[in-house]
């Protein structure tokens, strides 16, 4: 989901076997094929490369030479996994044991974002360069439904209401925030920012609640009408009305932050929010009202944080991946546990399994 993470990416292989699991504690096992997608089910203690694709040959194809840009779920069904690439395309797996699909339809490219409908795990939603796609057919088709006219604007991310799934987000490089009503008919700009909109994320405890995150790690909330109806509504504004905009980067400026947005996340089960820079993690449990830091293991200014994930069930399990390595923490950041990446290339996207947060997706990207 993060446009900033789509520069330079990756080049590696991998196929699924049991042989290749790998203690993430263990020596790098170094090469061009040592990247792609990776997953663990305890938590991070070992790692198995996931880069197979089936054929009909017999022979399986390999992803093991792509960068990855963007991991996404289906809030239906957490083994239905989206993986979007840098210059290849969109793929997906309903069970990761049997490799990655290639979303053929879509045609190659690099995704910016994708998003699955929470309540039509059919209905599929992606960000390509400045368009964006529909699928309602799980894919076998797709239509685009936003197009911006111009060629240098990237769609930079997506967001869907979990409350009413006809109410989509996007953002945009140029600082735009835009909402449809209608599943992606029609849209309309309902705020700007003087900054790239790295983030579009709804509170999963109240979907009129959105926060917006910024390139420069400016931060923002703001509510938004959520029971929309775009063909009976008496006054059409108030569909797209935002309420209490909130600049919440203010009361972040003596945390010494940085300017550059890694991630936020808000976790389901007590709605904390948490920001991650390159260099610093910070939560809230006030909506962004009160920030506090998460102490790290290193010194900010060694922590080159490139993704965060924290677990949807419980907010003291926090997870963040760097160049060299994947920290994870149990009690909220009180300690951590360290181990090397048994891959060379630098941990990019973090994916948490709701139903099983044992399982965690990595993705990775080539260093320059």
């Amino acid at each position: 989901m993060r446009y900033l993470k789509l520069f330079t990416l990756l080049l590696a292989f991998g196929l699924i076997s049991s042989a290749c699991t790998l203690s993430l504690g263990s020596s790098s096992v170094g090469g061009a094929n040592d990247g792609g997608a990776w997953l663990t089910t305890d938590k991070g203690a070992t790692w198995r490369q996931i880069s197979a694709i089936p054929t009909i040959s017999g022979r399986p194809g390999s992803l093991a030479n792509t960068d990855i840009s963007a991991l996404s779920i289906d809030p239906q069904d957490s083994a239905a996994v989206y993986m979007g690439t840098v210059g290849k395309g969109l793929y997906y797996t309903y069970n990761i044991n049997n490799g990655w699909q290639e979303m053929k339809t879509l045609g190659q490219g690099t995704i910016n974002a994708v998003s699955v409908d929470p309540k039509s795990k059919c209905a599929l939603y992606t960000a390509i360069t400045n368009r964006l796609y529909r699928s309602l057919d799980c894919g076998r088709t797709w239509q685009q439904v936003y197009f911006d006219n111009n060629p240098g604007v990237n769609v930079t991310t997506i967001a869907i209401d979990h409350y009413n799934s006809d109410n989509i987000y996007i953002g945009t490089s140029r600082g735009d925030i835009i909402k449809s009503i209608d599943r992606g008919l029609s849209w309309r700009t309902i705020q700007r920012v003087d900054d790239n909109i790295a983030s579009i994320i709804i509170s999963p405890q109240d979907s009129r609640l959105v926060f917006v995150a910024t390139l420069k790690n400016n931060i923002y909330s703001f509510y938004s009408n959520s029971v929309t109806a775009p063909k009976d509504s008496a006054d059409i504004d108030k569909n797209f009305a935002v309420d209490e905009w909130q600049n919440l980067g203010l009361v972040l400026k003596d945390l010494n932050l940085g300017s550059n947005f890694r991630d936020i996340v808000v976790c389901p089960s007590d709605a904390s929010l948490f920001l991650a820079t390159e260099n610093a993690i910070v939560r809230s449990p006030d909506q962004g009202l009160t920030w506090e830091n998460v102490k790290l293991l290193t010194p900010e200014k060694d922590a080159i944080i490139n993704a965060l994930a924290v677990n949807p069930r419980d907010s003291n399990e926090i997870y963040y991946v760097t160049n060299t390595t994947f920290f994870s923490s149990f009690d909220g950041g009180v300690t951590w546990t360290t181990k090397k990446l048994s891959t060379s290339r630098a941990g990019w996207e973090l994916l948490i399994d709701f139903n099983n947060p044992k399982i965690i997706y990595l993705g990775t990207k080539k260093l320059q």
